[in-house]
């Protein structure tokens, strides 16, 4: 009887860690194939891509800021833009942020120099102008763009614009 036993033993232990091994395995599949990918995104996002702000002299100070001091982001993957003149210097940038009472009058221009997987995030605080609709039906139409209201909303539609734009469709 106890060889018996011992057998039952064995073949439990055995089979326990057939499925543990068989569990093992399908979560490092799981997270290579599932979120290993985003991760990578992550962080190629925020180490490599580069932000134009696109604002006038006092709002490019406190969004520039804004992104420094999350630590997510590098002062020398900024790009300031703060006049027409600079519109070459968009040129490579990944994501655009644009303030919009500064640069409404010139959102078609800045559409126009827009990439097709440039990310483009317009800030339009609550307490500044609306962003008339007219100007919402044209940008509905366009990829990769993001409408943000809340300075705090901003730095998430960042962090996100990072992760999903900079890809080229084949």
């Amino acid at each position: 009887m106890p060889d018996s036993l011992g057998d039952l033993t064995y073949l439990y232990r055995l089979v326990v860690g057939v499925f543990a091994f068989i569990g093992i395995a399908a979560t490092v599949f799981a997270a290579v194939t599932g979120v290993g990918p985003v991760l990578w995104r992550l962080g190629t996002g925020l180490s490599k891509r580069k932000i134009g702000i696109f604002a006038r002299e006092a709002q490019q100070t406190s969004l520039s800021n804004m992104l420094v001091k999350s630590k997510l982001f590098s002062e020398k993957r900024i790009t300031r833009i703060t006049s027409e003149a600079d519109f070459g210097d968009a040129e490579g940038i990944d994501v655009f942020l644009v303030y919009w009472p500064d640069w409404q009058q010139n959102i078609d221009e800045i559409i126009r120099i827009k990439k097709e997987a440039t990310a483009l995030i317009i800030f339009a605080p609550q307490s500044e102008p609306r962003v008339p609709p007219e100007v919402m039906a044209s940008l509905e139409n366009k990829r990769n763009v993001v409408l943000s209201n809340l300075r705090g909303r901003l730095m998430n539609d960042v962090v996100l614009s990072m992760i999903t734009s900079g890809y080229e469709t084949k």
